[in-house]
This record gives structure tokens, sequence and C-alpha cells, in this order.
């Protein structure tokens, strides 16, 4: 039997609430403990509002009870995981010295396990001043981490949607709002977005910059991709697949020189804000930046869900030797599948960038269940920017035939395939 889509979209609902319920019950942070209470009130208000054909005010209710209510309560009390204070610190140590790492850290709270680019989402709670708790409640909101990473993520998605002209489609769906376009609000509102950008908020930015990188790559413009390109690898090192993905992607919808460029200012950017920290604390951009995330540093990473790459490295060193061994073989298997089969649409990107980053995160020596959200809005974004079932997406000057298998033809493409 088929469900109508308010008998799936109240069922998604309730699910959504049952899985913020269980942070309440089994999570100890405090954090965690608050968002679940919070959110799962949004969600059955949200299935309750869909049951009874308010879809605008079930998105409401659950923007309202997984983000707006926890985020607030949680920036003005000056509460949030270890992510905040440790890049709100990069921030004023970039500012004050210019370095970014705590020099030989020795405990856990003293690492920072991100490469330069994050430190900049530090900056403005050491421009404004005061600690966590701040002088007053603008201080404590403007110079939140937390804000500014939401913001960059939701600068990026807006900037892809443009690339897209706003976001093709539109028309009635069996969303909430309507069409393909509309499943953002959604998004931000779901689990995968609404916990993590509630809680620490690390992650988002390099989501929204892996998601515009591919919009750019896919509407054939490879400086931006480069640029936004950079811009992740600044951050974390688990970006650059979208490296690869990304250019894949160019090469195939532009060919080989835009995809070239595309590489160039990929690695010129990242070297330029990278290089000066690498220079000027070389040791401990090692230590805490790839030795601490993978389990080789003196202090032990709290990243320890159960996870296949992490329960290898409990059998002893040659786990983690094992485990090393299946996470390059998985990045090896993803990247001749690109040489084999390179993704044709964003979507096709999107997948294969969601699989690879999968693959990572089950394979690393240390990880944690919440680092599978990232494959999961890249999956879903590119499904909300796109239209099913059409017969054609236009991508800045390709046309996107899916009848003819997704290959893209250029309007100045000529009979046999060459470009004038």
């Amino acid at each position: 039997m088929t469900l109508s889509p308010t008998a799936r979209w109240t069922t998604g609902w309730l699910l959504a609430a049952a899985w913020a319920l269980s942070f309440p019950l089994f999570s100890a942070p405090a954090p965690h403990r608050l968002w679940g209470w919070c959110a799962a009130a949004g969600y059955l208000g949200a299935a309750a509002a869909t049951a009874v054909g308010r879809r605008r005010a079930a998105l409401a209710a659950a923007l309202l009870g997984a983000v707006a209510v926890p985020l607030l309560w949680l920036v003005l009390t000056g509460q949030g995981q270890s992510e905040v204070t440790v890049i709100e610190r990069s921030g004023r140590l970039l500012l004050d010295s210019g370095r970014l790492y705590v020099d030989r850290p020795a405990h856990v709270e003293e690492y920072t396990p991100y490469l330069p680019g994050m430190a900049l989402l530090g900056v403005p709670r050491a421009l404004l001043g005061g600690d966590a708790s701040g002088d007053g409640w603008v201080v404590r909101l403007l110079g939140d981490a937390r804000i500014w990473c939401a913001a960059a993520l939701f600068g990026c998605l807006w900037a892809a949607r443009r690339l897209f002209g706003g976001g093709p489609g539109g028309g009635r769906g069996g969303g909430p709002g309507g069409g393909p376009g509309r499943l953002l609000p959604v998004l931000v509102a779901s689990p995968v977005v609404a916990l993590p950008l509630t809680v620490s908020g690390v992650d988002l930015p390099l989501a929204g910059l892996c998601c515009l990188a591919l919009a750019a790559a896919a509407s054939g413009r490879p400086v931006l991709t480069g640029a936004a390109l950079a811009g992740a690898c600044a951050l974390k090192w688990t970006a650059l697949p979208a490296v690869a993905v990304a250019v894949a992607l160019l090469a195939v919808l532009r060919g080989g020189r835009p995809a070239v460029r595309c590489a160039l200012v990929a690695a010129g950017g990242t070297a330029l804000l990278v290089l000066p920290a690498a220079l000027l604390q070389p040791a401990e951009l090692w230590r805490q930046v790839f030795a601490f995330p993978t389990g080789r540093a003196p202090v032990p990473t709290p990243a320890s869900s159960p996870l296949p790459g992490r329960l290898l490295t409990e059998l002893g060193p040659w786990g983690w030797y094992l485990a090393m061994g299946l996470l390059l073989s998985g990045g090896l298997a993803v990247a001749l599948s690109l040489l084999a089969r390179p993704p044709r649409t964003v979507v096709a990107a999107a997948d294969r960038l969601a699989l690879g980053l999968t693959l990572a995160f089950l394979l690393a020596p240390a990880g944690r269940f919440g680092y599978l959200a990232l494959p999961v809005l890249l999956a879903v974004w590119a499904r909300s920017v796109t239209v099913p079932g059409v017969s054609r997406v236009v991508t800045g000057s390709f046309r996107l035939r899916p009848s003819d298998g997704g290959r893209p033809t250029a309007r100045n493409e000529r009979p046999g395939g060459h470009f004038a």
C-alpha cells in the first residue's frame, strides 16, 4: 500500500521526534539532552500540523523546536560542545600572535584538530571580547562561533542556488512547502543539520563549501569551484575528496583545461591559507591536525564511536595499520571510479562524494556517528536543487539531458561533439 504525501511527512516527523528523544535518554552531554527535548517537541508539533494539513506551520514548528529555541538558549548561556571553545580560542590566538595552536598541549581541550581556515570563524569572538558568558546578549550572540558557522553554511547554499538560477523547480510537491527547491528549510530543520548547528556547528562551513564547489563545477565555473575547494581544504583535511570529485565533474562538462585550472586554484588557495601556519608551527600542525584525529597523538581523541575503523584499532597496533590500509583502499576505489565512470550531474557528483566520505568516516581509526551527517546533507542538498523527471536541466551554458544519459551539450558544441 502506498502512503499519501501527508502520511509520509507525518511519519518522517515522528521518526525525527523519536531520534531526538534518544538524546535525553542516552546521551551524556547536557547540550545534547537539551536539544533532544526541544527538538522532540518541535517535531511532534510538526507531525500534528502535517496531519491536519498545515504544512507551513509544521515546518515552522520543526525549525522553532529543533533550531531556534535550543540554539539561542545554548548560545546565550554559553553552553556547547568543546569545538565551539576551540574555534574561538584559535581566533583569539590568531589575532594575538598569529599562532593558531597551543604549544605542546597536555590535555584534550588544548588540541585544535582543524586547519587554519577554521580560526577565521573564531575571530568575531576575539574582536568583541569577553568569554563564553560574555558581557551581554549581543556579545554572546554575535561572537559565538556557531552563528558564524551557520552563516557560512547558509551563505554557501544561497550562492549555490543562485548558480542554478535560484533553484529550478517550484510548483507543488509532496513536501511541506512545494517543489524540490523548498526542501532546504526541511533539511535545516532535520536532525542532520539542526543538531550540529545547535551544539557545535564545526562541520557546517565544510558542508556548505562542498555544496558550493559542486554547484560551481556543474555550472562550468572552474575558478569559483577552485576557490570553494580551497576554502574547504583550509578548514579540515577531510575535504580533499571533494577536490577529486569536483575536478572530475568539471572535466566531463568542460574538458581538461577548466579542470586543471580548477585544480590549480584549489591548490594555490589552500597553500595560501595553510602555508603560513605550517611554516610557523609545523610540529603542532602535524600533531594536532593529523596525528590527533587518527589516534596517534599522546592524548587520545574523544572521537571514539564504535565504527569499524575504531574497533579495529582496539585490536592493537596492527589493527591501526589495518584500518589505515582499508581507509586508503577505499579512497583509491573511489578515485578509480571517478576515472572509470566520472559523474555527469550534480546529483551523481554529490552521491560519489557522499560515498567517499562515508567510507572515510567508517574506516578512519577514530570517528563519530555525527560525522555521517555530512554525506547525508550532500545527498539531500543535491536533490533539493534539481527536478527529477524533467527533459533537461539548465546549468550555466550546459543543458543536461537525462534522456541522453545525462551527457552535457554546450550551446557552442558542433555536431561531431567538438567545441567551436
